[in-house]
């Protein structure tokens, strides 16, 4: 099942270039290019130009753009918990291998193949969209 996107919805755009795989980009959804019902374009909310005078616009396929996943509050990270992390502008999916006092330790598979650390407030609990929904896939402290 396609979603439709409209314009204004927040959303988040895959990447599939070279050292980018497996990370999101949050974005809105500017409008739907005409003439082609599979492509938008789309304003990033964390890249910017290359003059870095506006944020970035680009047309992306449909198969790229996915719904911005709901927040979930948590109170704690597990060892072994799969996590999306916030870095280099955008959200990259690791699972925690490890902590210390201030840090948790994530281990990219997805993407580079490193092991970095990383503070609470730049992970979230990593959710994968599947058939219309969003689902979580870990089992972090959730707070009721």
């Amino acid at each position: 099942m396609k979603k439709k996107f409209l314009p204004g919805d927040s959303v988040e755009i895959s990447s599939k270039e070279v050292g980018f795989m497996g990370s999101y980009y949050e974005a809105i959804i500017v409008e739907p290019v005409v003439g082609n019902k599979n492509k938008y374009l789309v304003e990033y909310l964390t890249l910017i130009t290359d003059d870095q005078k506006r944020y970035l616009r680009e047309i992306v396929d449909a198969t790229e753009i996915r719904p911005s996943p709901p927040k979930i509050p948590v109170s704690d990270f597990n060892i072994l918990d799969q996590v999306d992390v916030f870095d280099n502008d955008g959200w990259w999916v690791g699972r925690i291998t490890g902590r210390d006092l201030v840090n948790f330790y994530v281990y990219f598979d997805r993407s580079t193949g490193e092991t970095l650390r990383y503070r609470f407030p730049q992970l979230r609990v990593h959710q994968e969209w599947e058939n219309g929904k969003w689902v979580p896939s870990q089992k972090a402290e959730i707070y009721k």
